[in-house]
């Protein structure tokens, strides 16, 4: 590796304004996710109906915000001429998820019963992101198998795309074919596995999740939309400005094609009797991702409706996301015996408000005392993962992830 060149630590840039936008998606993806749960470890019924049903695709929608959030700062990077370092990289992004993930994974560690689930994979599977390889559902922290798969997709991008943004002819075709190769050999393996494991008969869907909904190369696919959005705004900018200027459109789209997927998944993802949907499943994931792509570039439009209106708490939401993610599984499981103990049921409304508050007072907990002081740090000790002259970017919205 040549040696860095030279240059004085100047003060990483100002953070630009928080864009409303996305953190109302995040703030969407956090609820979505939570909706789900409570249905599969609270109540043990689908209490908010439909969106229960459908709340795991927050998930999806994590991935795509994930894919074009990195992806944006890097290409914003390269294009000021800046050379990445990888160890600088890497390191804010440990700084970034590593405390929280490491506080909570002790507790499920310390009290295994207490935070529900069967007994987790060995410690060496969370501890080097591979837990979701293989992934039985039901075990304790089980649901870090997305963080997994994140995880995995920041070792490769940033290389990849520095390689890729290196070549002087043709980096724009080459990526954007790559692109579309990767989208449609996910689909494919996706389409393999559903013949393995997507029917009833024989009890072949037993096998699904760990085979499929957990497995890296059946998910990574659902990143590309986001890095996509990115390979848009800082490849074709003439482009991006025109559609910048039609937000309306882009939400109306984006609405429309999360309706329609909505409406397949709940029609099509499983079926009972029969087994996981063939369409949904191979094709499924990847237009849900490209669906909440749409929506994504209609956050960042400046003049556009989600851009332009703060729905109150969003901002909230967003920025204890990660931590709200880590804990509100385990938070909600250890509030069913002291709601019972004062004649809450768990499948009632009732006890909604009691666990909502508790979820967001142990997410907001983590991200104060654990989060941010490692964020500090982070800025403190790597405020760009970027060498001269390119200098620190933060993104379209540092509120929206710390990324």
């Amino acid at each position: 590796m040549p040696p860095a060149t030279p240059h004085i630590n100047t003060p990483p840039p100002l953070a630009p304004p928080r864009l409303h936008g996305l953190d109302l998606l995040r703030a969407l993806a956090i609820v979505l996710v939570f909706t789900y749960h409570y249905a599969l470890f609270v109540s043990g019924e689908p209490t908010f109906g439909w969106v229960s049903t459908l709340g795991w695709t927050g998930v999806d929608l994590f991935f795509v915000l994930s894919g074009y959030l990195i992806a944006n700062q890097l290409m914003a990077g390269f294009r000021r001429g800046g050379e990445l370092s990888l160890p600088r990289f890497y390191g804010r992004r440990l700084l970034r998820t590593l405390p929280s993930f490491y506080v909570v994974l002790a507790l499920f560690w310390l009290f295994p019963v207490a935070m529900g689930g069967r007994p987790p994979p060995p410690l060496w599977r969370f501890l080097s992101f591979t837990q979701n390889v293989g992934l039985p559902p039901g075990t304790a922290f089980s649901h870090a198998w997305s963080l997994c798969i994140e995880e995995q997709f920041y070792l490769v991008l940033p290389a990849t795309l520095a390689l890729g943004w290196s070549l002087k002819r043709h980096r724009r075709a080459l990526a954007w074919t790559m692109i579309g190769l990767l989208t449609v050999a996910a689909c494919a393996w996706r389409d393999h596995l559903w013949q393995l494991y997507g029917r009833e008969a024989e009890g072949a869907v037993a096998l699904y999740h760990p085979h499929l909904y957990y497995a890296s190369l059946a998910r990574l696919d659902e990143f590309l939309p986001g890095v996509a959005v990115a390979l848009l705004k800082h490849g074709h900018p003439r482009a991006w400005l025109r559609l910048m200027a039609s937000p309306r459109v882009l939400l109306a789209l984006g609405l429309a094609a999360c309706v329609t997927m909505g409406a397949l998944l709940l029609d099509g993802y499983y079926i009972n009797g029969y087994g996981y949907g063939r369409a949904m499943t191979a094709l499924g994931y990847s237009l849900n991702a490209w669906s909440f792509a749409l929506l994504v570039m209609a956050a960042l439009a400046p003049a556009g409706p989600l851009a332009r209106v703060v729905v109150p708490g969003a901002g909230a939401l967003a920025r204890w996301s990660y931590a709200l993610y880590l804990t509100h599984k385990p938070v909600g499981y250890l509030m069913i015996q002291p709601m019972a103990a004062v004649g809450i049921a768990a499948n009632a409304w009732t006890a909604i408000p009691v666990v909502t508050l508790a979820c967001l007072l142990g997410g907001w907990l983590l991200h104060r005392l654990v989060e941010l002081p490692f964020l500090a740090l982070r800025d403190r000790w790597l405020p760009t993962q970027f060498l001269s002259p390119g200098r620190a970017t933060t993104g379209d919205s540092r509120s929206a992830q710390h990324a």
